[in-house]
């Protein structure tokens, strides 16, 4: 499945190679309230492809009630959760659910921008070290990718994940109050604390075009992501911890936003 909002730029290459990929069987596309030719994009492969169906959100619920959205709407025993920048190889959904099955495994892919430069955020560990990112506020790092058929991790990229349902079901879906990309962190959280193994495929890569969000709705990530990393860190376990680590959390948020209040009030 598929959240899309605002996604033009890379949303008909997604749904494409979407719609040739080996062992699809149902395809569900949740929007979150786009404004752009998104709409247009998806009722193109909807009249194509008995095997679409859309979910229109007249207000952007946010990402983790989205993809609960879409997993309500189809009964696939295994699920593949997509990012609209996601452009995958026709084989590469069937590859990650085999080693999902054979690992028992909640699996993620090794992804790549479009000139092949790999997202470091697609395999995290417990740290601080390397590349900065948000994912610093909830303790995370980059892990270095080894040359295992799957490496343990602490979480995978939302941008491609797959579980199998029964799994996605025991944990009671995404948390609906996470708007942003945590709610997948906070997924495999869940899942690890409930034994469940997290695993990035390093030979199964994805081309990812990052940034969409970042470029359509800046105000919304900024806010909701630091917003997002507070509650995450309030939930998981000390209250005290989670007071100490607000302040690096929320410091940078003003100059941020000014930052895209100006980049908006240049633009054409």
């Amino acid at each position: 499945m598929v959240v899309s909002w605002d996604s033009e730029e890379t949303l008909d290459g997604c749904l494409t190679r979407l719609r040739g990929a080996e062992g699809v069987a149902e395809i569900r596309v949740v929007d979150c309230g786009s404004t752009d030719s998104t709409l247009t994009i998806v009722q193109r492969h909807a009249v194509a492809d008995s095997r679409f169906h859309f979910i229109a959100n007249p207000d952007p619920p946010g990402l983790g009630a989205a993809r609960n959205q879409g997993i309500a709407d189809c009964r696939a025993p295994w699920l593949a959760l997509l990012d609209a920048g996601c452009l995958i190889e026709p084989d590469a959904l069937a590859r990650l659910r085999d080693l999902a099955a054979r690992y028992n495994a909640l699996v993620g892919a090794d992804l790549a921008d479009e000139s092949g430069v790999r997202d470091p955020a697609a395999r995290l560990d417990a740290g601080r070290g390397g590349p900065a990112g948000w994912w610093r506020w909830l303790e995370l790092a980059p892990a270095v990718a080894t040359h295992e058929e799957v490496q343990d991790v602490a979480a995978v990229s939302g941008a491609v994940m797959v579980l199998p349902r029964v799994l996605f079901d025991t944990l009671n879906g995404f948390d609906p109050a996470l708007a942003t990309g945590i709610a997948n962190l906070d997924l495999c959280r869940r899942a690890r604390a409930s034994g469940v193994r997290i695993a990035c495929a390093n030979a199964v890569r994805v081309t990812h075009v990052r940034g969409m969000l970042a470029r359509t709705h800046p105000v919304h990530l900024i806010w909701h992501r630091r917003f997002d990393a507070s509650r995450f860190l309030w939930r998981r376990g000390s209250k005290a911890s989670a007071l100490l680590a607000w302040p690096r959390i929320w410091v940078g948020f003003p100059l941020d936003l000014l930052r895209v209040l100006a980049r908006v009030g240049s633009a054409p």
